[in-house]
């Protein structure tokens, strides 16, 4: 018997269940993964490389304005190619001194 059952077997009214179904909107996107649709996330803004090499996307996106949000993209693209330039450079280096 777990800690969460009475002696009866059955739980407390008053313990920790399962949550609620979220609420249904309009505005939410919904993703069949099995449909091969493409699907914009442009809402959540354009995607950051990190000079590690992980992803990541700007937390204020949505609060910037039109001509900051071409600003930023027209700065990201130039250092995200730099960037995945050197990573990929350095995966060559590292896999030519392994072999």
């Amino acid at each position: 018997m777990s800690s969460a059952e009475t002696s009866s077997g059955e739980t407390p009214s008053n313990s920790i269940g399962l949550l609620p179904a979220p609420e249904s909107d309009a505005s939410t996107k919904q993703l069949d993964v099995g449909s091969g649709q493409k699907v914009l996330l442009d809402e959540l803004g354009p995607m950051v490389v990190n000079s590690d090499g992980t992803l990541s996307r700007i937390a204020n996106w949505s609060n910037m304005t039109e001509a900051e949000q071409k600003r930023t993209l027209r700065v990201l693209g130039s250092r995200n190619q730099l960037r995945l330039a050197a990573i990929e450079a350095n995966t060559i280096t590292d896999q030519g001194l392994k072999e």
